[in-house]
C-alpha cells in the first residue's frame, strides 16, 4: 500500500516516513499543499496523512481540491488545532479521522489501519487464485494454507497482481505502486522482484505462475491457462 504524507515539520515528516516504511508501506512525502495536490493528481494513494497547518495553503483547501478533481483518498488529519469546530470542519470536509499533535506513533498506526480497513470494506479482504491466497489486512500470503515468507515489497507485488487478475499487471504501474517517488528504481528492479516472488511461490508449491508479457508487464496464470496458450 502507498501513502502520501503532507507535513511541513521536517523532523516529523522524516519520522513518519521511517516508521511507516518500516511497518510495510511505500511512502511519498511532501511539505506543502501545492506539492500535495500535484502528487495526488499524478499518482494513486491508498491513504493520506495531512497536516492542517501548511505554509502555503491550508490542509482544508487540499481536501476541498481533492473533492473537486474527484480524488477521494482516505485521509487522517494531523493537527494541533484542538478546538471542536476545527475537528468537525475537517471531518465534514472529507477527512476520515484526525490525530492531535503531539501523538504517539502507535496511536497513529492504529488509526491508519482502521481507516484503511473501512476503505477496504467494499473490497475483498482476502485475495486468492488457485491455491495462493493473500490476506490484505494481516499481509500474510499462503499456499495451500501454509504461510509463505515474503518480504515487504514481495507481498505488495503479490497483492497488486491478485487485485488485477486476470488482467495484465503493467510494469509502470508496479513501479508507481511499489516504490516511493523519491526512490531510485533501477531498470531491472521490478524484474528482480518478480523473479524472487516467482521462485518463492514455486518453492511453496503454488499451482499458479507469473508469466512475463513482453514489453507490457506480468500476469498470474493457472496451469490450465498455460496449457491452453501453449
Amino acid at each position: 500500500m502507498k501513502l502520501l504524507i503532507v507535513e511541513d515539520h521536517q523532523e516529523l515528516n522524516a519520522l513518519l516516513c521511517r516508521h511507516l516504511e518500516r511497518i510495510g508501506f511505500a511512502v511519498d512525502a511532501v511539505s506543502t499543499g501545492r506539492k500535495a495536490l500535484h502528487a495526488i493528481a499524478m499518482g494513486d494513494y491508498d491513504a493520506m496523512l495531512l497536516d492542517l497547518g501548511l505554509p502555503d495553503i491550508d490542509g482544508m483547501e487540499v481536501l476541498e481540491q481533492c473533492q473537486k478533481i474527484g480524488k477521494r483518498i482516505p485521509c487522517i488529519l494531523l493537527t494541533a488545532r484542538d478546538a471542536l469546530e476545527s475537528r468537525l470542519a475537517g471531518l465534514n470536509g472529507g477527512a476520515d479521522d484526525y490525530v492531535l499533535k503531539p501523538f504517539e506513533m502507535t496511536e497513529l498506526e492504529a488509526r491508519l489501519r482502521a481507516v484503511l480497513r473501512r476503505a477496504q470494506a467494499v473490497h475483498q479482504q482476502k485475495l486468492s487464485l488457485g491455491n495462493v491466497a493473500f490476506e490484505t489486512e494481516s499481509r500474510f500470503a499462503t499456499v495451500n494454507g501454509k504461510q509463505v515468507d515474503l518480504l515487504r515489497r514481495e507481498a505488495m507485488l503479490l497483492e497488486e497482481m491478485l487485485k488485477v487478475w486476470p488482467r495484465i499487471t503493467v510494469k509502470e504501474r508496479l513501479e508507481e505502486h511499489l516504490y516511493a517517488s523519491r526512490e531510485s528504481v533501477t531498470l531491472n528492479a521490478v524484474e528482480a522482484l518478480v523473479s524472487r516472488l516467482r521462485r518463492k511461490l514455486r518453492e511453496g508449491g503454488a499451482d499458479v505462475q507469473i508469466d512475463t508479457v513482453r514489453g507490457i508487464g506480468y500476469r498470474m496464470v493457472l496451469p490450465v491457462e498455460t496449457g491452453a496458450n501453449a
